[in-house]
Formats: C-alpha cells, sequence, structure tokens
C-alpha cells in the first residue's frame, strides 16, 4: 500500500531526480567518449559537469526586442514542471503525494512542457529557435496521442488512476510483459518529451540548436538540465506503470524502485545514441499510420481483461 511520504521527502524528490539526472549525463559523456576513441574514465564522465560552472558564470545573451518575460517563463517551466511530476512517483511504498489522478498529473506536467518549449523558442524573438518551437509542437502532436493511449493501458489494468495501486497491481505479472506495446511506446514517449537523442529536432544542428540556440548562462542550463530532469523522471515512472513498483524478492522496495529505474535510465541513454535523429514530418506520419492503431489495440487488452474478470 502506497502512503503519503514525511515533510522531508519534499526537498529529497527534487534531490534523488537531479542525482539520476547527473548519472544520466555522465553515462552519455561515457557513451560519447567510446563512440569517439577516447578512454573512458571519470574525467570523460565528469567533463560535461564542468560545464556547468561556466554557464553560471557566463553572461545572458541579448537579443534585439525579446519577450523577456515569456522567454523566461518558458525558460523555468520546462525543469520545474519535471520536478512536479515525479512528485506522484512512488518511492518503494511512498509518494510525496498519492494523488488519486497520479498518471493525469503526471501526464498534465508532461503537457506543460509544451507550453515551456514553445514559450522558449517565441521568447527571443529570433528564427532558428522560433523554428525549434514549432518543430517541438509538431513533434508533440504525434507521440501524445501514444503516449496517453500507453498510460491509459496501464490505468486500464490496474482500474485506478492512483500510481501506486497501478503498481501493486502487478503483483502477479508485470504490465510490461503484457502490454509490451504500451511499454514501448512509453519509452519512446519519454525520448520525445525530454527532445533528446532521436527526438532532439527541436534542437537540430540544421538550425543552431534551436530552442537551445539563443540561450545562454542560466538560462540555458536550466533548458538543458530540464531535458535530463524529464529523462529520469520518465525512467523512475516507468517503474510503477509498467515494471511492478517496489516489488521484488530479498531488497526493500526503495532499493528495488532505485535499482528498476536506474536499469530503465540507463537503457533510454543507450538509446540516445544509438538511433538517428528522426524529422518531425516522418515520426508524424509513423506515429499517425504505426502508432496509435497499434496503441489503440493495446488497450483494447486490458480492458477486455478487466470486463472478462
Amino acid at each position: 500500500m502506497t502512503e503519503t511520504a514525511s515533510w522531508w521527502s519534499l526537498p529529497a524528490a527534487p534531490a534523488l531526480l537531479l542525482t539520476g539526472a547527473v548519472l544520466a549525463v555522465a553515462g552519455d559523456a561515457l557513451f560519447a567518449a567510446r563512440d569517439a576513441g577516447r578512454p573512458r574514465t571519470v574525467a570523460a564522465a565528469v567533463r560535461p559537469l564542468l560545464e556547468v560552472v561556466r554557464l553560471l558564470a557566463a553572461q545572458p545573451r541579448r537579443m534585439p526586442a525579446p519577450d523577456r518575460l515569456l522567454w523566461r517563463s518558458g525558460v523555468v517551466t520546462v525543469p520545474v514542471a519535471a520536478v512536479l511530476s515525479v512528485l506522484v512517483v512512488p518511492f518503494g511504498h511512498r509518494a510525496v503525494a498519492d494523488l488519486s489522478v497520479g498518471v493525469v498529473w503526471f501526464n498534465a506536467m508532461e503537457v506543460l512542457t509544451w507550453a515551456g518549449l514553445w514559450l522558449a523558442g517565441w521568447g527571443p524573438n529570433a528564427a532558428f529557435s522560433l523554428i525549434g518551437g514549432y518543430r517541438f509542437v509538431a513533434q508533440g502532436l504525434a507521440y501524445e496521442l501514444p503516449l496517453m493511449f500507453a498510460l491509459i493501458s496501464a490505468a486500464t489494468g490496474a482500474q485506478s488512476l492512483r500510481v501506486g495501486e497501478i503498481a501493486e497491481a502487478q503483483q502477479g505479472l508485470w504490465f510490461a510483459v503484457w502490454m509490451p506495446v504500451a511499454f514501448v511506446v512509453y519509452l519512446a514517449g519519454v525520448l520525445a518529451f525530454s527532445f533528446l537523442g532521436p527526438f532532439g529536432y527541436p534542437a537540430g544542428r540544421d538550425i543552431a540548436s534551436g530552442v537551445l540556440g539563443e540561450t545562454s548562462g542560466v538560462d540555458r542550463l536550466l533548458l538543458q538540465a530540464g531535458r535530463w530532469l524529464w529523462l529520469t523522471s520518465g525512467a523512475a515512472m516507468a517503474v510503477p506503470l509498467f515494471l511492478g513498483g517496489g516489488a521484488g524478492p530479498g531488497l526493500p522496495a526503495w532499493a528495488w524502485s532505485t535499482l528498476k529505474t536506474l536499469l530503465v535510465l540507463a537503457l533510454l541513454v543507450w538509446v540516445l545514441r544509438r538511433l538517428p535523429v528522426l524529422r518531425a514530418d516522418r515520426y508524424m506520419e509513423l506515429a499517425w499510420v504505426v502508432l496509435v492503431p497499434l496503441s489503440i489495440l493495446q488497450a483494447l487488452v486490458p480492458a477486455l481483461v478487466v470486463l472478462n474478470r
């Protein structure tokens, strides 16, 4: 049974999320070093983290006639939404906020990232950043519907929108086993709302980094951190949705939650370097022609199982 954690969990949740994001960045740096033929050392792993110091000391970029309020609001929204999304994720048998509509809350925070990225692209009053914002909206239209059906599949299988109850409903068999399409679609959605790896089109090199192109200093740090925080949050949410939460033999529930989250996060980081960047138009065709029908059929499976019960 999932319980609401004590007050100390409120600062602990963002700290754990940040720790996971740092590990993901370090892992991605090691994969990058291997692909470039460089030694995979501690120095290679922490190299991207040294960029934090430079960004904190860098001066913000000045653009002609920007909308500073919208720009800064969008930049801040991305990491804040990632932190808020993890509040409903159980850590073992405890969550910061055990909401009765936890799945809806997570999805709402993810959709809030749409607004943040759009404002971050619109606010600078620059062409490439605006194109990056448009790309994210187009990409979002393609991934959001399959992602929602994946979330619905898990919620239907547990007959609940409470994240803890979804984890408890997998005592006999993980949802990832008999809902594999929903699990894969969900993981693809995590990469998409993190706009990393194959879904890094909004920040593409062909448009000078797009939504990231005109940001500098702390603003750029917040947007970059938001991407990795969302990747970590998505990996953590996959555990109660599809991998049985903290259930497992021998270890306490919090240890199983941590181990499963790190394994999912490692898988996502590995995928980042293995798949090419997808153009929004091609992914939209794949999503509407293939993923949406498959996701709907997958959602019918737990619905039929529940009706049979």
